[in-house]
């Protein structure tokens, strides 16, 4: 037969388990682009954000715009340009 003192430990460190795991697991959430004037333009795969901006920047030049912002938030990075 355990202790009361075994017991109460073992009984202690579950509850403060049961407390701990739910306040470290949290969702992903997307990010919102930093700053005004963002407007998406789509998503595409890339295996970095800096991939990511690099490649996007010539097309949103083209299209009038001068920065290039991806959300990594998910592996499809959503592409936000201004």
């Amino acid at each position: 037969m355990k202790s009361w003192r075994t017991r109460i430990g073992v009984g202690l460190a579950v509850g403060a388990a049961a407390v701990a795991i739910p306040l470290t697991a949290s969702t992903a959430f997307a990010a919102p682009p930093p700053g005004d004037g963002w407007v998406p333009v789509g998503a595409e795969r890339y295996p970095s954000k800096a991939e990511c901006e690099a490649k996007e920047l010539p097309m949103a030049q083209a299209n009038g715009y001068h920065e290039v912002w991806c959300d990594d938030s998910d592996p499809i990075m959503a592409v936000y340009n201004r």
